[in-house]
């Protein structure tokens, strides 16, 4: 993980603008696949953004958002742009901060109607918790353009589908309120940046300024008016929380969950009474496990490949479906292809493809596990 980068992608130009206008001396790094990446610091700290340009909608959204991961693999993807506001929720020019993201399209067509069969992506808890910290601090404010409008963030859920929506009457409309009557705002891409740091085990921030109220009254003159007010709100609060993300990142990294001990744990036990397993107990001091030396590439080689036959347990007990099997075990392949290149290149593809396994495989415990111990010994080879 890149600990002081942090990949920003936007729909609209003048989404990508309002995130620009914040970067000191951007840099053009060209995907092969032609993509183009704008590379630059923040203003006034050492702060890396990378800025893309996805176009509208979550499919084209989730590609280049798995592109940005596997280009930069970075602490953190966010998608900072404008969205409808839904129900009166929240004031033209406000930003909302996506708690989850509902994948609204999702159902299933009956003789008594359409039923619900939505996918729900949570924001990971840590950049949840900054989020709120940083929206407290209303120092954000002052990263955003002049006006008379004092920008509030909401915290909540986003709903995105594939159509614009502006009504207030229509069967969509009525749809929506009647399964996502807790979303906050709607939009076109959020799902599919979701869907890509589920997979890739990356977490993900939609952060969007209201642009419009989705109820029929959008046009072109408050397009004008409203849209580049909210998309600078939306980059002042997210290029902020940027900058508090990367900042936490290098004095206390949030994602440690699932990290084995490299070292012996020791407990002070004082006036209770435990039942343990344990290396060596003197008087009250309990010391647990032995310190472990760094693992070599044989080493590695031989757990990759004791992983595989976890992966076919898993796929046999039903815990993993046959794709997610097939998917998991091509994730695999890649790491260990990667590793046997024994370079510093080599060691970063390794462990961004054992991310993406951990992602498939989320709902395997076992397995998960197993990618977690594995990505951190990777990551502490030589």
């Amino acid at each position: 993980m890149t600990e002081n980068m942090v990949v920003v992608l936007t729909a609209l130009n003048l989404e990508y603008d309002a995130v620009r206008r914040r970067l000191v001396a951007p840099q053009l790094q060209l995907h092969e696949r032609g993509t183009r990446f704008e590379v630059g610091s923040l203003r006034d700290t050492g702060c890396q953004l990378a800025l893309a340009l996805t176009s509208k909608g979550n499919h084209s959204a989730a590609v280049l958002a798995e592109r940005a991961i596997h280009e930069f693999d970075p602490a953190a993807v966010l998608f900072v742009g404008v969205a409808g506001a839904l129900w009166d929720a929240t004031p033209l020019g406000d930003v909302v901060m996506a708690t989850h993201v509902y994948a609204y399209h999702g159902g299933t067509s009956e003789d008594d109607g359409l039923k619900a069969r939505p996918r729900v992506w949570e924001a990971e808890h840590g950049i949840s918790q900054l989020a709120s910290h940083v929206a407290r601090t209303d120092g954000w404010t002052g990263h955003a353009g002049s006006g008379r409008h004092h920008p509030s963030v909401h915290f909540g859920a986003i709903a995105a589908g594939e159509i614009v929506h502006n009504s207030r009457i229509s069967y969509e409309a009525a749809w929506i309120r009647q399964h996502y009557n807790d979303a906050l705002a709607i939009e076109m891409e959020s799902a599919g940046v979701a869907q890509a740091g589920h997979l890739n085990g990356s977490p993900v921030a939609v952060v969007r300024g209201i642009s419009d109220k989705a109820d029929g009254t959008k046009n072109t003159d408050g397009d004008g008016t409203w849209q580049p007010r909210a998309a600078d709100n939306a980059a002042a609060f997210a290029t902020r929380l940027a900058e508090e993300l990367i900042t936490e990142q290098g004095n206390s990294p949030m994602r440690h969950r699932n990290k084995p001990s490299s070292g012996d744990v020791t407990h002070i036990v004082h006036g209770s009474t435990v039942g343990i397993q344990a290396r060596d107990v003197t008087n009250s001091t309990v010391t647990i496990g032995a310190a472990q030396p760094a693992a070599t590439p044989d080493d590695l080689a031989a757990k990759l490949a004791s992983l595989r036959d976890e992966l076919e347990r898993a796929r046999s007990s039903g815990t993993l479906d046959s794709p997610t099997y097939e998917d998991a075990q091509h994730e695999l392949a890649l790491a260990s292809k990667a590793l046997e290149e024994d370079t510093s290149e080599g060691k970063s593809k390794s462990v961004r493809a054992l991310k993406r396994l951990g992602g498939l495989t989320d709902e395997a415990a076992e397995v998960a596990s197993k990618v977690a111990m594995l990505i951190t010994a990777v990551n502490g080879l030589s």
